[in-house]
């Protein structure tokens, strides 16, 4: 089967290029590397001729509300517009478990990029995950610097590699609209999955816990980035992925 990835040249993409050549498909790149670019929608359309399936594993650095919502919007629609011309048969986006309990700013580009999902013309798959592991590492400071700074947050982070494989999986199925919720196999606060990285790199540290104000932090602290209902759930460790 061809599948195209969207952002296939990022942490993620590059792990579901490698499911899908490891199971005998051929994977397309979408990429600005690639000569196609989301956002200003170019490219796409020819880059999907003959694609069954397209896996959307975009996503963009940033902490401002408006910045999340305008690229998350602007790639769905790109495409799934594209898609439909296509002739693409399914669309797989990845998406994060408790969007719509935790309201920050970047989330709420993710909540756009499901509206646009199900609105889009195209039979659809949404898989929300919890956390990666690498999740930790964005709150290591630059060497210099003596504090880390980390949300308090309880989640059950999971290896980007079962992520996926649970994204190639669904691709070449039937569209499901919601899949059932992936997670990792524990439970762990942020803080602690900080300290233990900043050990393992040989970093002296202080991790300072940072709550967040309001339903946000209280969704946060709560369990609400957790899955809510019984689904498939990774087999590698916190320890294991630092191992």
């Amino acid at each position: 089967m061809r599948v195209a990835v969207a952002g296939g040249t990022g942490l993620t993409g590059r792990q579901v290029v490698a499911a899908l050549t490891a199971a005998g498909h051929q994977a397309v790149v979408l990429a600005r590397s690639t000569g196609v670019d989301l956002v200003a929608g170019t490219g796409a359309q020819a880059a999907l001729a003959g694609c069954a399936a397209v896996i959307d594993v975009t996503d963009v650095r940033t902490l401002r509300r408006e910045v999340s919502v305008e690229f998350f919007g602007a790639v769905s629609r790109t495409l799934l517009a594209a898609g439909r011309r296509a002739g693409v048969r399914h669309h797989v986006a990845l998406s994060i478990v408790g969007i719509d309990r935790a309201d920050l700013a970047y989330y709420a580009g993710k909540r756009r990029q499901e509206a646009e999902v199900r609105a889009g013309g195209v039979p659809w798959t949404v898989l929300r995950t919890t956390q990666f592991h690498e999740f930790a590492e964005r709150f290591l400071p630059p060497r210099g610097l003596p504090v880390a700074l980390a949300p308090r947050m309880l989640s059950q982070p999971v290896a980007v590699s079962e992520v996926a494989a649970e994204l190639v999986r669904l691709a070449v199925g039937e569209p499901l609209g919601p899949a059932p919720e992936l997670a990792g196999p524990e439970r762990l606060w942020v803080p602690d999955m900080v300290r233990r990285l900043a050990r393992a790199r040989g970093r002296r540290c202080p991790v300072l816990p940072v709550p967040f104000p309001g339903a946000a932090g209280r969704a946060m602290t709560g369990g609400g980035l957790l899955p809510a209902a019984p689904g498939p759930r990774g087999v590698q460790t916190f320890a294991e992925w630092l191992a």
